[in-house]
């Protein structure tokens, strides 16, 4: 488990969402920027998660079907990565979802079709103190 906390694993998530960005521009498939993602991050000393089952627990029983985080980093940040012309309510409302089954408190949803990608970060808050 990282020493690191929610908000500074953020910022190296972000800074590393901004060197991939600016270096392979806005056109790939979302499961090429999942890739370097997570190696771009494990060289920052992070751990990270791929595909991450998110499981549902309902009257007493866990259901893994469904729910995959794209990744999960340091143990406590969900990273959902978008490649789309926008983001919509649902992906916000998907990131949300994870973060309460997971039991997280910070996840940042990436989209990097955005032209500049600090446009394309959105924050969501699961308890989390700001």
């Amino acid at each position: 488990m990282s020493h690191r906390t929610e908000n500074e694993i953020a910022h190296e998530i972000v800074d590393a969402a901004f060197h991939i960005h600016k270096a392979l521009g806005p056109a790939l498939l979302e499961t090429m920027y999942e890739v370097v993602f997570a190696h771009e991050l494990e060289k920052r000393g992070l751990q990270v998660v791929r595909q991450q089952t998110v499981s549902i627990i309902f009257n007493g029983l866990h259901f893994d079907e469904g729910f995959r985080a794209d990744l999960i980093v340091g143990d406590k940040v969900i990273v959902e990565l978008k490649s789309v012309e926008q983001i919509i309510p649902v992906h916000k409302k998907q990131l949300l979802t994870y973060l309460r089954l997971a039991d997280r408190r910070l996840g940042l949803l990436i989209n990097f079709s955005s032209a500049v990608i600090k446009d394309g970060i959105s924050r969501m808050v699961n308890g989390l103190q700001e």
